[in-house]
């Protein structure tokens, strides 16, 4: 383990509505299952927000010593449209684009891997499938069917909700109450097979036209979308393990779904610790392909979008999504970006920085150590990674100021120093180092415009000298002249 850090990690329970200490099922093992894509469209940004958020939460706890098995699930069947009603998403879709479900399936895990590779996240340990688990969901209805919470109609297999309530609490995640529910359900046309609206389904009957389906004791038909999760959780995290994680949007139905499946099945809910990242918005709206207001990260890094002025690169997509923590809202806008960049450039210039910087065996006009102490306290904090950053630019000042000569650094925090950047900026947060392999020539390049600007000052040419130290000062280089000669900090 990190020193004592691991200790201090809280994080906040959607269960519970708090922060509570983390302390693992098993002392040095912990599972993660986070609820993946459904693989039908290209993955918008909102989508990637979740999954860059949860890429941090596993950097973290593995860096904190814990051996962790990350599990994120694909959905490539069984996701209406209208939950239990509707077409199945991926039919639907691969009759639009005229191809086999599965070439829907593949064409659109291949785009969201290459995503996610781009904006540098780390696989999953497993990535389980529904249609490769279709024996697994059945087991799981069988076992529904034993505890009495379910129930056969023409075909289909459906949850009892209202029965499973009397004993249990529905909606104990999301805070909805039965009574609730009900009032605000229409009541049934007489076309559906469900007992009550609340109801959900396990296993849907295939109508003729259905092109996905499998055999099962009750007839061909595929399972409902909230029974994939609970089935692969247990398979590969066991009946209950440390963290589930989604989009807030998950809460409900489809979390309070999986706890009610769980409980139905060995009593008690999956996971320990239930966490969900809130939305990306855009125009200050909820980014949604069902209501045309989203952008694709591809749109973003080339630039072939209407709604930026410039393209950015899934760094700084990532870093802009840092700036906020994953239980807040975040609104994705030109200005949000353009400030990103130029943070991110600062933070990466200054750790650049560091290995060129004087230093000796004399105190250092910073405290180190506390400053490492404050990084993993906002980490700890919930995973805070705005904190973080802030801290980072704090250390940035110093690390300029003694660039310039005004602070002394000593030898044994310029290491502690450097070893701190990398291990939070490219380890956890997951950054790259891209202004690296140009950072000399651009030093060099400053040190020639310097260079023209104090030989345009010994020959008067103050409109020149001005020129170059107001445009240097735009991309953030601040010049300091002295008598003979002037030098820089990063601003």
């Amino acid at each position: 383990m990190k020193s004592d850090f691991y200790k201090d990690l809280k994080i906040y329970n959607s269960l519970s509505g708090k922060k509570e200490i983390f302390v693992p099922i098993n002392k040095k093992n912990v599972g993660i299952y986070v609820c993946g894509p459904t693989v039908y469209n290209n993955a918008h940004l909102g989508n990637c927000r979740t999954f860059i958020s949860f890429d941090i939460i596993h950097r973290y706890i593995s860096h904190l010593g814990y051996k962790v098995r990350y599990v994120r699930n694909l959905t490539d069947v069984g996701h209406l449209e209208n939950d239990d009603d509707g077409e199945d998403k991926i039919s639907k879709k691969a009759r639009i684009e005229k191809l086999e479900p599965m070439e829907i399936v593949q064409k659109y895990t291949l785009d969201f891997h290459t995503i996610m590779e781009k904006f540098n996240t780390i696989p999953p340990n497993i990535e389980p499938t529904a249609t490769g688990h279709i024996l697994e969901q059945i087991d799981s209805i069988n076992k529904i069917i034993e505890s009495g919470y379910a129930y056969k109609k023409n075909g289909s297999i459906y949850f009892d909700v209202i029965k499973f309530n009397k004993i249990n609490k529905y909606g104990k995640l999301s805070g909805r109450k039965i009574e609730d529910m009900m009032n605000s359900s229409r009541d049934l046309d007489g076309t559906s097979d469900k007992k009550n609206p609340q109801d959900f389904a396990l296993w849907k009957k295939a109508e003729k036209n259905h092109i996905m389906y499998w055999n099962s004791p009750w007839g061909k038909g595929f399972p409902g979308w909230h029974l994939e999760c609970t089935s692969m959780s247990k398979k590969y995290l066991g009946d209950f393990f440390d963290i589930h994680g989604g989009g807030m949007d998950l809460k409900f139905p489809h979390h309070d779904c999986e706890i009610a499946q769980s409980e139905a099945i060995d009593n008690q809910s999956p996971a320990k610790f239930w966490m969900h990242t809130n939305m990306l918005t855009l125009n200050g709206k909820k980014m949604s392909k069902s209501i045309d207001n989203f952008i694709l990260p591809n749109e973003i890094f080339t630039g072939k979008n209407n709604i930026l002025s410039k393209d950015f690169s899934p760094n700084i997509v990532k870093f802009f999504m840092y700036q906020a923590h994953y239980r807040n809202v975040l609104d994705l806008s030109n200005d949000a970006l353009i400030a990103s960049e130029k943070g991110l450039n600062k933070l990466i210039d200054g750790f650049n920085l560091i290995p060129n910087l004087n230093s000796n065996h004399n105190k250092s006009d910073f405290d180190v150590d506390n400053w490492i102490s404050n990084c993993y306290s906002r980490m700890n904090d919930d995973f805070n990674t705005p904190m973080l950053i802030a801290e980072m630019f704090e250390c940035v000042k110093f690390i300029n100021n003694v660039n310039i000569g005004s602070k002394n650094l000593n030898k044994k925090d310029k290491e502690k120093i450097k070893n701190t950047f990398e291990i939070f900026l490219f380890e956890i947060l997951g950054l790259i180092n891209e202004n690296n392999s140009n950072s000399g020539k651009s030093s060099d390049l400053i040190e020639l415009l310097i260079k023209i600007r104090n030989q345009a000052r010994t020959n008067k040419n103050f409109e020149l000298s001005d020129q170059i130290r107001d445009d240097l000062l735009k991309l953030g280089i601040q010049l300091n002249d002295e008598k003979n000669e002037s030098s820089y900090k990063l601003i």
